[in-house]
């Protein structure tokens, strides 16, 4: 893990398209902007559990499989292995 300190008003960048600022310091509290790609989940780590319950389960894919969906799936996991 990276620890990196920031006084108000400074940024972190990862990669190419994501900005965190430093918005406010307030007591024990920070306040940060993020800037990011719309398609790109930005998401607080508490909620995390509740996001991931909330999603359907992956399909299994076989090499029966024709809907546009599972296909991409499968593809994407074939590229990956």
């Amino acid at each position: 893990m990276l620890v990196l300190s920031r006084k108000e008003a400074q940024r972190i960048r990862l990669g190419d398209s994501i900005v965190i600022t430093v918005v406010r310091l307030s007591g024990d509290k920070v306040r940060l902007g993020i800037q990011a790609p719309k398609e790109m989940l930005v998401l607080r780590d508490e909620l995390e559990p509740l996001e991931a319950a909330a999603k359907p389960p992956k399909a299994s894919c076989d090499s029966d499989c024709t809907k546009a969906a599972c296909t991409d799936e499968c593809n994407q996991l074939a590229r990956s292995a």
